[in-house]
C-alpha cells in the first residue's frame, strides 16, 4: 500500500475522489491544484497527514518548490499521480481557440512532465515507486469539437509509454491511467450520450487497484478498454461517419 502520494488536481473531480481514498487508507497526502480554498477545504475533511500547495502545474518552478517541501516533511513519495487537467472544446477555424489549444496542451501534457520531474531522481535512487498519469480514452482516435484535449491526451499516453520504458531498471514504475467517461464537473456539460459513465469515487476505487497491482496500463471502464481496440482498428470511412453525427464538447465563450 502506498503511504506517501503526491496528486495533482486534486480539488475537484477525479482528483478529489483520489485525494479521499487515499486519505481513508491513511496515506500521507502532497495534494496539488489552482484553488486554493477548495485545497484547504479538501485538508480539512481528511483524517490523515496532508499538505497542500496551491499552484498550476504550468509552473514547473512551482512545482519544484512544492515537491522540495513535501520531501523535506515526509520523504520521496510512493505514488505521484499526475491528473491536473483541462478539457475545452475548440475548433480550428477560430483564432482564439489556438490560445485554448495551447493551453490544454501545457496543462494536460508539459503538466505531467512538470510534475514528474522533481520526483524521479529521489525516487530512482530509493529504487522503488510509481509514476502514475491520468491519460484518456479520447487520446485513442480524434475527436472532433475537442480536437486539442484528444491530441493532448494521444500525446500522454505516448509520453508516458516512453517514460515507463526510460524507468524500467530504476526500480521504480510508472502506469498509464485511461479513463472512459466520469461523472464530474468536466463531463457534466457534454451534450452527447456517455456510455458505461461512472462516479469519480467508483473509477478512484478501481484506479487504486490498477495501481497497487502494478499494471502499466488501465482503462477504466473496462468496457470502455473494448470500445477503445475496436475504435483503433475502425477503418476511418467508417469512424469519420459515425463520429461526423456525434455532438461537440461546448467551446469556450
Amino acid at each position: 500500500m502506498s503511504t506517501r502520494v503526491f496528486l495533482t488536481g486534486a480539488s475537484s473531480g477525479i482528483g478529489e475522489a483520489l485525494a479521499r481514498l487515499y486519505g481513508a487508507r491513511g496515506a500521507t497526502l502532497g495534494l496539488l491544484a489552482r484553488r486554493e480554498e477548495r485545497l484547504r477545504e479538501l485538508k480539512r475533511t481528511l483524517a490523515c497527514a496532508c499538505e497542500i500547495y496551491p499552484c498550476d502545474v504550468r509552473d514547473a518552478a512551482g512545482l519544484e518548490s512544492a515537491a522540495a517541501d513535501f520531501m523535506s516533511r515526509h520523504g520521496p513519495p510512493d505514488l505521484v499521480i499526475g491528473n491536473a487537467g483541462l478539457s475545452i472544446g475548440n475548433l480550428t477555424e477560430f483564432v482564439e481557440d489556438t490560445a485554448v489549444f495551447r493551453e490544454i496542451l501545457e496543462i494536460n501534457v508539459l503538466g505531467l512532465v512538470n510534475t514528474f520531474r522533481p520526483f524521479i531522481e529521489p525516487m530512482r535512487k530509493r529504487a522503488s515507486g510509481r509514476l502514475a498519469g491520468i491519460a484518456s480514452v479520447a487520446g485513442l482516435r480524434g475527436i472532433p469539437g475537442a480536437t486539442a484535449y484528444s491530441a493532448s491526451k494521444a500525446a500522454a499516453i505516448r509520453y508516458l509509454e516512453g517514460l515507463r520504458v526510460e524507468m524500467r531498471r530504476t526500480g521504480v514504475g510508472v502506469t498509464t491511467i485511461c479513463p472512459g467517461y466520469i461523472a464530474t464537473p468536466m463531463t457534466e456539460k457534454n451534450p452527447y450520450p456517455m456510455p458505461f459513465i461512472i462516479t469519480a469515487e467508483e473509477f478512484a476505487r478501481r484506479c487504486a487497484r490498477s495501481l497497487d497491482s502494478g499494471a502499466s496500463l488501465a482503462i477504466i471502464p473496462w468496457q470502455m478498454a473494448i470500445v477503445g481496440r475496436i475504435l483503433a482498428v475502425l477503418p476511418n470511412a467508417i469512424y469519420d461517419r459515425a463520429f461526423d453525427k456525434v455532438g461537440r464538447k461546448p467551446r469556450r465563450r
